[in-house]
């Protein structure tokens, strides 16, 4: 028989429960050097629900979420699970209250297996105390088929694709039984289908009660997979609401403080001649005989699915992995480009796909990281930089782009991903190129930033600048490019004009 006293708390904490949810944050503060991250805000989450938390690049998202995690402590505000205050010292001790995150940069480890990185620090053993490989397999099947992963635990993490990559985190998340689940950016870099299969776990995971928080940018899938959301804008709590009573206007101007008229603001241009030819560039076992040209004013668009190469192309023409066979003309005139220097030499930019692995130095601050593709000889005096001109250069384009950033001393690593991405942005656009390629230039960015970089990009064609565009959201290729060309498996499976391009004509030729 439960005794009065214990019946009583049982009580007060199903109360609780029903007012707060699983989760409940009040008057969250956090403050960095020379910024404040969070300011008073506030989210509620409930058991059984998708709540998605959206906010531009910097609005303090994903502090909330390493706050919620135990990786930062605030500064003011108090926590709740089930109507019971904690403290959350650690990551550690955030899981051991049931609280799981699974971050947009992968934190796996790349030499372990798959059952090793899922049961890691929990390893089943065996009597003489070793770990128990044989059941600590049969474990991970087990959890695999819960979730309808198809995935060998053996496997070591080093060979799966992102998307099998991300499948393992969303494991290791649920075999810690958490009630809550904190989901940063999951769908970042998978196809459609590889979406289908998570947001299947996800409605899973949902009827079974676990509170899912899910941070995105996109927004189609707060309309399919969230029943509420919250917004948050420079810190500061804007307003939740049902999903359903919103539209897609109301969202944007709640994250945005404005309205957004013109997501794709392409301007007719003046096409010049052209400026880049490829001749069937070649690289064995990756792309061949890829054939296309640029003019001066144009956006060519590059689709394709996951395993089309695009990316491979756009790295041989900057010389990062060079043809081995084919040719490069710029105006007409054969070119050999064997590295990213003799690519800047005639005039090419690249922004590229994974701004942290290949893209910004993480250590080194904003400043460094923007000069660094502008320190050319009409910078050097006297074998000095004239940090001045330089300095001066780049505050102007990070105020241009909106980086958010206390000044351009702040450590790279510690911007937003989007900030970053806007960063590298202003890097390629101090050089002033001639021909620019961008691969996913909008990935991670925010919808308000997203509309800024569309127009900076049809700005650059207005000015007589060659652009070609790599994005995997055929919205933007459709919205901005003056041809499309589509790529499937290493080889170009057609092109389309501008006046005759649609969704369905593009995936008709990147699945051929």
């Amino acid at each position: 028989m439960v005794s009065p006293t214990t019946a009583a708390a049982i009580k007060r904490v199903l109360e609780a429960t029903e007012t707060d949810g699983l989760l409940a944050i009040e008057g969250i503060r956090k403050e960095f050097p020379g910024v404040v991250a969070l300011d008073d805000v506030r989210l509620r989450v409930r058991p059984g629900t998708v709540h998605a938390l959206m906010g531009e690049n910097g609005a303090g998202k994903s502090t909330l979420m390493k706050i919620i995690a135990g990786i930062y402590q605030p500064d003011a505000g108090e926590i709740r699970l089930r109507g019971v205050p904690v403290t959350l010292k650690s990551p550690l001790d955030a899981l051991e209250q049931g609280i799981a995150m699974i971050h947009q940069e992968l934190a796996l480890m790349n030499w372990m297996t798959v059952a090793e990185n899922i049961w890691i620090r929990r390893e089943p053993r065996n009597r003489l105390g070793l770990i128990d490989h044989a059941k600590m397999v049969e474990m991970t099947e087990s959890l695999f088929s819960r979730l309808n992963i198809v995935l060998d635990p053996r496997a070591q993490v080093s060979d799966l694709t992102v998307a099998q990559k991300q499948m393992v985190e969303i494991a290791r998340a649920v075999s810690y039984e958490s009630n809550i689940l904190i989901m940063d950016e999951p769908t970042s870099a998978l196809t459609d289908r590889e979406v289908e299969h998570l947001f299947a776990i996800i409605r899973d995971l949902r009827a079974r009660g676990i509170g899912i928080v899910y941070i995105t940018h996109k927004m189609n899938e707060l309309f399919e997979i969230a029943d509420e959301f919250t917004v948050f804008r420079d810190g500061k709590y804007v307003g939740t609401h049902a999903s359903k009573d919103v539209t897609r206007d109301d969202i944007i101007r709640m994250m945005v403080g404005r309205e957004i008229t013109d997501m794709f603001p392409k301007i007719d241009c003046p096409i010049g001649d052209v400026i880049l030819e490829v001749k069937n560039l070649t690289l064995p076992g990756v792309f061949h005989d890829i054939s296309f040209s640029i003019r001066r004013g144009e956006i060519l668009g590059l689709a394709g699915l996951v395993g089309s190469k695009r990316s491979n192309v756009a790295e041989a023409l900057f010389g990062v992995r060079p043809a081995a066979s084919g040719e490069i003309l710029i105006d007409g005139r054969p070119v050999t480009i064997d590295s990213p220097g003799a690519a800047m030499a005639h005039g090419l930019a690249f922004l590229t796909e994974d701004r942290k692995e290949t893209g910004c130095f993480l250590a080194l601050d904003c400043l460094e990281n923007i000069q660094s593709a502008l320190i050319t000889r009409s910078h050097v005096k006297a074998g000095f930089i004239d940090q001045a001109t330089v300095t001066k250069l780049a505050e102007d384009m990070a105020a241009k782009l909106r980086i958010k950033t206390p000044n351009l001393h702040e450590i790279v690593e510690n911007l937003s991903g989007g900030n970053q991405q806007k960063l590298l942005i202003a890097r390629w656009l101090l050089t002033r190129p001639r021909i620019l390629i961008l691969d996913e230039p909008t990935r991670g960015i925010d919808v308000g930033a997203k509309a800024e970089i569309h127009r900076l990009i049809t700005g650059l064609a207005a000015e007589g600048v060659a652009v070609l565009m790599i994005s995997s959201e055929l919205p933007e290729v459709l919205g901005m490019s003056d041809r499309i060309m589509v790529m499937h498996e290493g080889h170009v499976s057609g092109f389309l004009d501008r006046s005759e391009a649609s969704q369905v004509r593009i995936m008709d030729l990147a699945a051929r």
